[in-house]
This record gives C-alpha cells, structure tokens and sequence, in this order.
C-alpha cells in the first residue's frame, strides 16, 4: 500500500482545516487521512469528559498497520496526543512533521488550571490576533475559522501528558518553523519554554523554515504540502 499520511490539526479544528493540503498530496500517490479528534465533531459533540488518551487512541487508530510507510503530521495542540502515539507506537509512525509546534515532555500540560468542561475560540480570539498568530490569512479564512471552530475539549488542554518509552526520541521528524526562525525554536527550548521543551530530547529531527502565521494550511497549503512530501519521501523502513 502507499505511504500514508495521517493529518491532524490542532485546537477546535476537524478534518476540514487540512481541505487545501490534502487534496495536492493525494494528487502525489499518497493515502492521506486528516483526522477530526473526539469532541470536536461538532459544537453539539458531548465533549466533557473528553482526555488526551482518547485523542492520542484515535490517531493511532488512524494509522494503517498494512501500509508501507506512515507519517504522522501534527499541529500545534495536536503535539499532546502526537507525542503520546509515538510514545505508545514507535514502530507504527516512520516520520513525523511538527506543525508550528513539537515533541513535548513527560508531564506536561497546556494549562494546569483551566478548570472549564471546554475552551472556544473566542476564548482565545483577541489574544491569537494580538500575537499575530493569524498572520496571512484573509477576512474570509478568519471568518470561515470563526465560523467552523468547535469548542476544544476542557480536559485536553488541562490533562497532563505521560510518557515513558524513550524509542519515542528517535523517531525521524521534521519540524515545520511559522511563528519564528528555526534557530529560535531551540533556543527558546534552551531558555526553558515548556511547551517546546522537547526538542532537546529528540534526536532526529529537522527543522524547516515556513514565514506565515500559526495555519500555515489555510496560508500557505502548497509550501505546506511541499515540506509533508519531502518529510514523507525522505522516510527510511525501519
């Protein structure tokens, strides 16, 4: 069977965030399957007891076990539930892409405090624009994101993650720069940003540079899909 590429966006998206992505590496032979996670369904999904164990068995129930090769491309929140599959299931993902975001630690959460069943985007809107995380987007992609966003489950931005099988730094990435330089992601992981931390553990990873705003999917889908085929046709069978 071809290679296949399992795509899953971050906080309150579905499968439908990848719609301009998808269709340029089906064009190259490739099986693709963007994911909509648990809870995120709809703004009607029963969302409240949704964990990132759930998120993290999903996607790997999306990984085809009779497929020559999977690549596992995550973003942004989508880190937690990522990490934990190739913690879980080295053998299953043979490269993984990092979407504006990475590998994190054993322990860590998004927001240990947050106590509320779900978390929306509006929540979060005025912030995201200040800290130009929708750089290169169009009034008619913030108002289509505003439009489709669900509520993230509460429980997956408040759980901590755990980790415990050290194969998991060797798996093969890449990962894929928006908010800053490459040289930068390290360095604020050096300086003690959590949520990047792990990128001090991992040990085959590369990074690649991608100048848009924190969707590169939505602003810039054919470089995107670019960096997802290099990544998938520099896979080696292990």
């Amino acid at each position: 069977m071809a290679t296949q590429i399992v795509l899953v966006p971050g906080f309150w998206l579905g499968a439908w965030a990848w719609d301009d992505v998808a269709p340029l590496l089906v064009d190259r032979g490739y099986a693709v399957a963007p994911l909509t996670l648990p809870g995120l369904e709809s703004s009607d999904s029963d969302r409240g007891e949704v964990t990132l164990d759930d998120h993290a068995d999903s996607i790997a129930a999306t990984l085809d076990r009779t497929a020559e090769r999977r690549v596992l491309v995550v973003h942004s929140g989508a880190a937690l539930p990522g990490t934990m599959v190739i913690d879980r299931h080295p053998d299953l993902v043979d490269h993984v892409v990092f979407v504006d975001t990475a590998p994190v630690r054993d322990g860590f959460a998004m927001d240990p405090e947050m106590a509320r069943p779900e978390y929306p985007l509006e929540a979060a809107w005025e912030g995201e624009m200040a800290e130009g995380s929708m750089r290169d987007l169009d009034d008619e992609q913030l108002e289509a994101f505003r439009r489709r966003a669900v509520p993230q489950p509460g429980r997956t931005v408040s759980g901590q993650v755990h980790l415990s099988n050290p194969a998991r730094v060797a798996v093969p990435g890449t990962v894929v720069c928006t908010a800053f330089p490459s040289a930068d992601y390290r360095s604020y992981a050096e300086q003690g940003a959590g949520f990047l931390a792990g990128l001090l553990d991992h040990t085959g990873l590369t990074y690649v540079d991608l100048p848009t705003g924190h969707w590169p999917m939505w602003s810039r889908p054919a470089e995107l899909a670019d960096i997802i085929d290099q990544a998938a046709r520099n896979v080696q069978l292990r």
